[in-house]
């Protein structure tokens, strides 16, 4: 993850709500009691939803270690020890039903199986996860015990607008059921490079590290996003999944441990002025295909480089993010109808859509444990970003872990890896193949590429 974005996010805005508030008492109350018995009203809305859902606010850190049957302050098995590196309130989690199911960032358990959940009332349990969404952000813990756990509802994210009230809940910094106050300040931000699909809240009211995966909630108490990012050094700009596609990913979680999505097979990229005008339309009037992808489902229904996606089952797609987006949230085997300009003509077609590939879940994978690093395919968005010539081949480094082999012999995000082992990486699939081949302890030669310039690097694979 850049270094602009940090898993988290920030500062209060108290002097700005009271200012508003006593706005509205001068405007409404005719006498200072009066304006003060509104505000003490207001007061007491917020206290009564603060001891409404604190119980359902949990913090998650790792553990170490083997555990045996049996409980000892609630956990299921005895306490484990956090990890050195990791501090207390290392995250958050919001219960979402009465049998111990809870919703957290994917980036709070990581790669974890368990983890240890802490309520409200100091109480502790060993978590099972028991799926997580890399690309949402999401993943569901397990909790279990003979008594009902307390737990909050989910509102209806769709139904938010820009100035209401925003309730945030979490573990900053260890500090159990923190609640700060804000609005929302924005929706449907996307392009900040957080995940895949992105669709954020921004808030701006105070999160900080350790709120991760913790509820943002409406005036009534009810979940409509998780928060999850800030932008780093900046004040009051952090960002929440909407309550409903977390409620999406969830059920699947849930019901499979993992989430299925529909696949276009599409390349795609945003109709800036330039290219607008060279196809005779507006510009972010649509998505622009760059390229189909042979046996894939918009291939088979006649989709050609090109074309200009306008709509999807009725719904306006004006963003690669929005496309990939409202694709994703089909499931596989749904036909869909898509509207594109071809040749300044509208024409319609109906698509079976298959399943999502995982073309690049098993070299991720591997790279990071042994190597490292988080690679990927080339995107043309990519490619515009680092500069990387169209018909260039090999992976692109997208994150480089601190401490690393990678960090080590000065490998950057934006670096092209276009060898191992002497051996020509095509794609991230040839990647994942040349690793699967070497030794776990060899050493590994990469030739890289960065801004044009070609370099060796050796490698050596950290312990699995």
């Amino acid at each position: 993850m850049s270094t602009r974005w940090r898993p988290v996010l920030f500062f209060p805005v108290l002097f700005f709500i009271a200012l508003s508030w006593l706005s509205v008492s001068f405007a409404h109350a005719k006498t200072p009691e009066a304006g003060l018995k509104l505000l003490e009203a207001v007061e007491d809305t917020f206290a009564a939803l603060a001891e409404r859902v604190h119980p359902a606010v949990v913090n998650i850190a790792p553990l170490s270690g083997e555990h045996a049957s049996g409980a000892e302050d609630g956990m299921q098995g005895l306490p484990r020890e956090r990890t050195p590196q990791t501090p207390p309130g290392s995250g958050s989690g919001v219960l979402v039903d009465a049998v111990g199911h809870i919703v957290t960032n994917h980036h709070v358990v990581g790669d974890a199986e368990e983890v240890e959940v802490r309520l409200s009332d100091k109480t502790k349990f060993v978590g099972k996860v028991v799926g997580r969404d890399p690309d949402t952000d999401l993943a569901v813990v397990k909790i279990q015990s003979d008594k009902a756990f307390p737990f909050a509802v989910f509102g209806d994210s769709a139904k938010i607008r820009v100035g209401q009230w925003a309730i945030a809940v979490g573990n900053p910094f260890g500090l159990d059921r923190t609640l700060t106050i804000g609005v929302i300040s924005a929706l449907g931000r996307e392009n900040v490079n957080l995940s895949r699909y992105e669709d954020f809240i921004q808030t701006d009211a105070s999160i900080n590290p350790g709120n991760s995966g913790g509820p943002l909630f409406n005036i009534r108490g009810e979940v409509i996003g998780i928060n999850t990012a800030i932008i780093n050094f900046a004040q009051g700009i952090g960002f929440a999944i909407p309550s409903n596609m977390a409620q999406d990913v969830l059920t699947q979680l849930m019901a499979h441990g993992k989430v299925t999505r529909g696949w276009l097979g599409v390349g795609i990229q945003t109709l800036t002025q330039e290219l607008a005008d060279k196809f005779g339309v507006k510009e972010e009037d649509g998505v622009l295909v760059n390229e189909v992808f042979p046996g894939d489902p918009a291939d088979r229904a006649g989709v050609r480089p090109g074309d200009i996606i306008l709509k999807v089952n009725g719904k306006t797609v004006d963003t690669p993010s929005t496309l990939a987006r409202v694709i994703a949230g089909f499931t596989p085997g749904e036909k869909v109808g898509v509207v594109l300009l071809r040749d300044g003509k509208a024409q319609s077609l109906q698509i079976d859509l298959s399943e999502r590939k995982g073309e690049m879940s098993a070299a991720i994978k591997k790279a990071e444990t042994r190597l490292g690093l988080t690679v990927s395919d080339i995107t043309p968005e990519m490619a515009e970003r680092y500069k990387i010539k169209p018909d260039e081949k090999g992976v692109l480094v997208t994150k480089v872990e601190p401490g690393s082999p990678a960090e080590s012999q000065g490998l950057k995000e934006g670096d092209l890896v276009k060898e191992v082992r002497r051996q020509e990486v095509k794609d991230a699939e040839t990647f994942s193949a040349l690793l699967d081949a070497a030794d776990k302890k060899e050493t590994l030669l990469l030739r890289v590429t960065r801004e044009g310039r070609a370099f060796f690097v050796v490698l050596k694979p950290q312990r699995e």
